[in-house]
């Protein structure tokens, strides 16, 4: 038998020019517009009899669209699902760090499954390895002067003034500016490859808001790593010799001149600085860390590494359980949603109940929020020293109030031979 619409459940017509084909689903008819003298549209042409003999299939590339069949060729050359030619500076996992399989274990149970002797373990290899951090950082809260009229606006109310200190003003408008956005994962970016940064050797300065666990580490490689590495050659070469490779004398003369009075160093930096607000230490991963060697040199691990990231989430997740089943229950129902369900989530922790009575006898809420910030702190250490050893002078420090955003850390660096980053504003 062939196949048909299905019937209305509800009495009416599709409106005029529209689409024949009732959506049950939505209880109502399609509103996508019919070709003239067709009753459906393209979508939904074969039900309609008059197309019986063509035949709609699933697009290959993407199963939420479908093709007719006799097309199918014309259409995989222009679908938007189909893949674009890559950029030059795409370099697939450039900045991912190295695979180590032996390090990762095949399976890791969550933080819920573990018994207290194996919690109790893990609590003291963190304090041990936390002897002598630094916890207490400087405040360095600043605004920028293009918010102070907002901020002081009486008709805001305290949801709006907050949402605005959140905010970055990304419209620049200046005449000279010049600007360019790349859609691209930063695990595949090559900064070298970029023509602009190519062509006038520029220095670059890294500015993240929120780069989530991860992202943080990768953007940290692919600045002082793959950038600076690409450079390494220019900036060893003398800046007399640069010059003289391509300019007369009077040429090397005048750039020198105009160096000197725009004070430019003689030691050319390929990253000029680094500002990251940092955030959402649960997402982070292994194989992309920048700091497993600082790990290793504590005596800690993958395994470690695993579970410091999961607790991290302790700092932030607001728990109020009086039973350690109940926070159980929270985190297996956790474990098994995506982990990308939201851009800025609680890693499985997220408690309400207001009791503070300690969990299970074993911590209390604020003994969890202070492991939790130690593992942050333990983590963003570890990026410290890596940066450390790439000739950064870099600080911890906080950016804004805890009332506007609990994660209210940042992370600067600047190179060795510049000021120190607490000094600079």
């Amino acid at each position: 038998m062939a196949a048909s619409a299905p019937t209305p459940a509800v009495t009416g017509f599709p409106t005029e020019g529209r689409c024949s084909y009732y959506v049950e689903k939505k209880k109502r008819f399609c509103r996508m517009v019919a070709a003239a003298g067709k009753r459906f549209c393209g979508e939904h042409a074969g039900v309609a009899e008059e197309e019986n003999d063509r035949k709609r299939i699933l697009c290959p590339l993407d199963t939420k669209h479908t093709v007719y069949e006799d097309q199918l060729a014309k259409h995989l050359k222009k679908c938007n699902s189909r893949e674009k030619p890559k950029p030059d500076f795409f370099i697939q996992d450039i900045n991912a760090g190295l695979k180590d399989e032996t390090e990762i274990p095949e399976q890791l149970v969550p933080i819920s499954s573990l018994s207290e002797e194996q919690l109790e373990s893990l609590i003291k290899k963190l304090r041990k390895a936390s002897e002598g951090l630094n916890s207490t950082l400087k405040d360095q809260i600043m605004s920028h002067p293009a918010l102070h009229d907002a901020l002081s606006d009486p008709k805001n109310g305290d949801s709006a003034t907050k949402h605005l200190k959140q905010q970055v003003d990304g419209k620049h408008r200046k005449k000279d500016s010049m600007f360019e956005r790349l859609q691209i994962d930063i695990q595949h970016l090559c900064l070298s490859k970029i023509p602009l940064l190519s062509k006038e050797k520029l220095p670059v300065v890294g500015i993240g808001k929120h780069l989530c666990g991860m992202a943080t580490d990768l953007a940290l490689r692919c600045l002082v790593e793959t950038y600076a590495a690409s450079c390494e050659e220019r900036n060893e070469e003398p800046l007399a010799k640069r010059i003289k490779n391509d300019k007369t004398e009077k040429e090397i003369n005048t750039l020198a001149k105009e160096r000197n009075e725009k004070n430019v160093p003689e030691k050319w930096t390929p990253v000029a600085g680094i500002v990251i607000a940092l955030c959402c230490h649960h997402r982070c991963d292994w194989r992309h860390y920048v700091g497993k060697e600082y790990f290793r040199v504590l005596g800690l691990g993958a395994v470690e590494f695993h579970y410091f990231q999961r607790m991290s989430s302790w700092a932030t997740c607001g728990m109020r359980r009086t039973s350690l089943e109940g926070s159980n229950i929270t985190q297996r129902r956790k474990d098994h949603q995506n982990d990308d369900s939201e851009e800025h989530d609680d890693g499985g922790y997220k408690i309400t109940d207001a009791s503070t009575e300690s969990l299970s006898g074993f911590l209390t809420v604020e003994e969890k929020k202070k492991i939790g910030h130690l593992c942050k702190l333990l983590i963003d250490q570890g990026r410290i020293e890596y940066l450390q050893q790439k000739g950064f002078n870099p600080a911890l420090q906080y950016y804004t109030d805890p009332l506007v955003s609990l994660e209210n850390v940042l992370l600067t660096a600047l190179p060795n031979q510049s000021s120190s980053p607490e000094t600079t504003t």
